[in-house]
């Protein structure tokens, strides 16, 4: 248990309503988890206001709260901490909770549009053949050395975020890689975290139905790099048009990454096969388990993140042969007659057009590229036509199928890509709002050496429909369409 004063060490406090000399059992956002002598953090969200619970928090018994705005009649015997933003005060609260974990451990965070899954996966499995204990926070999966937990959320929210670090620096972890996302970003749930690195893959189309503007989403990639501290590296793609954005006023060392022209870190593509690419690092030839633009970028980033970790340069090198693909990015599977599926999470139209013409320059002859492609519901909707223009510029066939619709109807979800498919192309696309038979028509017509993309959920294992979560995996649906 720790005291109240010790808990607001680093907060913003405006005022003090009470004594903060009183012993704290747990730190809690939600007035459902809420107990007896615990803390209670009233944040502004996206769909709830914490201030409308906090008579339930206290009447819970909580002792303290922390809001942006006093109750019109506090609870007698309960300590009020008023502050100018409850969310950045969780993070920091919730780091000195579990004794800053993050100072314990070399963190480094990775953000972008595309990507991050890869290069922090990479990262955390290339320190792993390195010799050094690590975790991973993702999409896919979180790591606690070798233990494994699945992952709800790109980023978790601050109180999770601290209790994975705390284990994992009891658990003898010195590095800890981590996705961070735009939505973490802009709700501070990664406050008064220690970062000693950040990396900046690419921005393309995507969240606008929550940042609402293009800019405001570069602005919340911006604000990461804007708060690491000076002892960090702020490592950037230079060959993304805002990629030295992300630079501009950060207090990191700052290091930039390109395949195009003279960096700090270069990268170049010499060969590019199905099964894997000859990459070219800093001059160094290396053979790679990947193939496309997108994984050479991906790979240059991991590399350079290395280097500016201080890791022994040819060793890296080294490991970067051995890496393997993380699960649903680009994972290529070939029938017994010859047919080749790719399942990837590409669900961004950037994304989408990157695997595409990855796959379009791997194709041969006269064979074809068969696009299953949907897009979730209760998302960004702008990207539905884009996705589909997308799949129809890369494609000789395209089906438009469900995704997860999440509380929309798969068929209005399915109309919107439909009203990005031009007059040109409109013979070659198919609708099926069933996935599973989207997938088995798409075989079916493919024959030797064709190749079929089955793009938006990749790792994912499941449909979410109205709020229930059914089992669905791409790549079951697919091996089962093989006879396996």
């Amino acid at each position: 248990m720790k005291k109240l004063n010790e808990l607001l060490e680093g907060v913003e406090v405006i005022r003090i309503c009470g004594t903060t000399e009183r012993e704290i059992g747990k730190v809690c956002f939600d007035s459902r988890q809420a107990g007896e002598g615990d803390l209670f953090v009233a944040q502004r969200g996206v769909s709830a206001d914490g201030h409308a619970f906090i008579e339930k928090a206290t009447g819970a018994g909580c002792r303290a709260v922390v809001c942006e705005e006093l109750p019109s009649v506090p609870t007698e015997g309960v300590t009020y901490v008023v502050t100018g933003d409850s969310s950045e005060a969780l993070g920091r609260i919730a780091s000195n909770y579990y004794g800053r974990p993050s100072e314990a451990l070399t963190l480094v965070g990775v953000t972008g549009t595309n990507g991050k899954t890869t290069t922090a996966t990479l990262l955390y499995e290339l320190a792993g053949m390195l010799g050094f204990k690590a975790g991973l926070l993702s999409t896919v999966c979180n790591y606690i050395g070798n233990e494994q937990e699945p992952a709800t959320h790109t980023t978790p929210d601050a109180l999770a975020i601290n209790a994975y670090l705390r284990r994992m620096a009891d658990a003898g972890c010195t590095y800890c890689f981590m996705e961070v996302s735009s939505h973490s970003i802009h709700q501070r749930r990664i406050a008064g975290l220690d970062f000693d690195g950040g990396i900046f893959s690419n921005i393309t189309h995507d969240h606008l139905d929550y940042h609402k503007t293009f800019r405001a989403y570069i602005e919340a990639k911006k604000a990461f790099f804007d708060g690491l501290p000076a002892h960090a590296f702020a490592l950037t793609n230079g060959d993304d048009r805002n990629g030295k954005v992300m630079l501009q006023n950060t207090a990191a060392r700052k290091a930039v990454y390109s395949c195009r022209s003279l960096a700090d870190f270069n990268g170049r593509i010499v060969e590019k096969h199905l099964d894997g690419m000859l990459l070219k690092l800093d001059g160094q030839e290396v053979w790679t388990k990947f193939t496309g633009d997108f994984n050479a970028y991906n790979l240059l980033a991991v590399y350079a993140a290395a280097c500016l970790l201080g890791f022994d340069r040819e060793k890296v090198l080294e490991c970067v042969s051995r890496l393997v693909p993380v699960s649903g990015r680009f994972e290529t599977l070939i029938s017994k007659e010859g047919v080749m599926v790719v399942v990837d999470y590409a669900h961004t139209p950037d994304a989408l057009e990157n695997v595409l013409s990855t796959i379009r320059g791997l194709v041969r002859g006269g064979n074809i590229v068969v696009t299953v492609v949907g897009a979730g519901g209760n998302r960004d909707k702008t990207k539905r036509p884009e996705m589909a223009d997308a799949a129809c510029r890369y494609s000789d066939r395209v089906i438009l199928t469900s995704d997860n619709p999440r509380f929309e109807e798969p068929e209005e979800i399915i109309r919107d890509m439909e009203s990005g498919v031009k007059e040109e192309y409109a013979a070659r696309v198919r609708s099926i709002t069933d996935r599973r038979e989207a997938i088995r028509e798409a075989i079916a017509g493919a024959g030797k050496g064709d190749i079929v993309l089955v793009a938006g959920k990749g790792h994912e294992n499941y449909q979410e429909v109205k709020g229930v979560k059914h089992h669905f995996d791409d790549k079951e649906v697919v091996r089962e369409m093989f006879g396996e």
